[in-house]
């Protein structure tokens, strides 16, 4: 819709009605609200009697006001019906879509709160074609989250109608990222009441409040200040390693990654040593770590090292070919 259209349609409507206005008082010399009202009643044509007689100048200017401000009056009035109706429709069918779409998800996260923190967290998701959807109930931010085509819900992130609504039975996993820990806490309890086993980060955003998010049953816990803090330290420090870490993390367009793969029941690898599974040979990974299902991570696991069902393996590769044919295998 080019509102720019009826900017312009409503300032030839007040011409119009200035014109009409002047024309009456000075010509007819009608008082100016006589004179405005006669203007009103010509554009409208509501078939009201003329306020006086009116002489042959007068007429004319009747017959002006008539061809032209009935057009530009039609004109406007239908401007402002279509912005309405489509406005309307396009929210509704609009949400109603998106309601659709957030109602097929599974094995999604669920982002609770979208600052600066949460929205960081949805486009590393979306630039790794994950699924996920936003609980944000702010009007300004939900104008970010309709321009980056992000699923989101309008509503408080604490209502147990609004987790169910988000697809928690479903999820993934859940992140509560809004601003005040006590109501990272309450989102925390609500999602742990309707699903127990759900994997639940949490924002902290004073360090002191993490053991209170780990009591309310949080999975992880992580404090954005303190982790910026050491991050700096350690590019001061360790400047290799952190290029490093930063190169396999975070550096998409380099062809280097570290990814974690889960060794499915069915592997042809389960019950063999890294020897045996030829995984470097065979894919050029090379693997940093693994966790066993138990728990236990063993960092630099030595050749010898038996892969069993389940374990994740945290992979370092050169290309994303290769971590994508390793994946099929597993």
């Amino acid at each position: 819709m080019d509102y720019r259209k009826l900017r312009t349609s409503f300032k030839l409507l007040i011409l119009v009605l200035v014109f009409g206005t002047l024309s009456y008082h000075f010509i007819e010399d009608m008082p100016f609200f006589e004179a405005f009202y006669m203007t009103i009643i010509t554009i409208s044509t509501v078939g009201f009697s003329e306020v006086m007689p009116l002489s042959h100048y007068g007429r004319i200017i009747t017959i002006i006001i008539i061809s032209t401000g009935i057009t530009i009056g039609a004109y406007t009035i239908g401007m402002l019906v279509r912005i309405f109706v489509e406005g309307e429709l396009k929210e509704s069918f609009g949400r109603k879509k998106m309601e659709r779409q957030i109602s097929k998800l599974k094995n999604h996260f669920i982002i609770c709160g979208f600052g600066r923190i949460g929205e960081l967290i949805c486009r590393e998701l979306h630039s790794s074609n994950i699924d996920f959807v936003v609980i944000e109930k702010d009007p300004q931010v939900t104008e970010r989250l309709e321009n980056n085509n992000f699923l989101y819900i309008p509503l408080d992130s604490t209502s147990e109608e609004t987790l169910i609504q988000a697809g928690i039975m479903d999820a993934k996993g859940l992140v509560t990222a809004v601003t005040h820990d006590a109501d990272n806490v309450f989102i925390i309890l609500t999602a742990k009441g309707l699903r127990p086993d759900i994997f639940v980060l949490s924002r902290s955003s004073d360090v002191k409040n993490e053991g209170k998010l780990i009591r309310a049953g949080a999975s992880r816990v992580v404090s954005p200040y303190l982790i910026g803090g050491r991050r700096m330290a350690q590019m001061l420090i360790k400047p290799t390693v952190t290029d490093f870490i930063d190169i396999a993390m975070m550096n998409n367009k380099l062809d280097l990654l570290m990814e974690e793969v889960i060794i499915t029941p069915g592997s042809k690898i389960v019950g063999k040593n890294l020897i045996e599974s030829n995984l470097r040979q065979d894919y050029g990974v090379i693997i940093v770590a693994i966790k066993k299902k138990i728990g236990q991570m063993i960092f630099n696991p030595k050749p010898s090292e038996k892969l069993e069902a389940e374990d994740i393996l945290v992979v370092l590769a050169e290309k994303k070919e290769d971590m994508e044919k390793m994946d099929q295998v597993l």
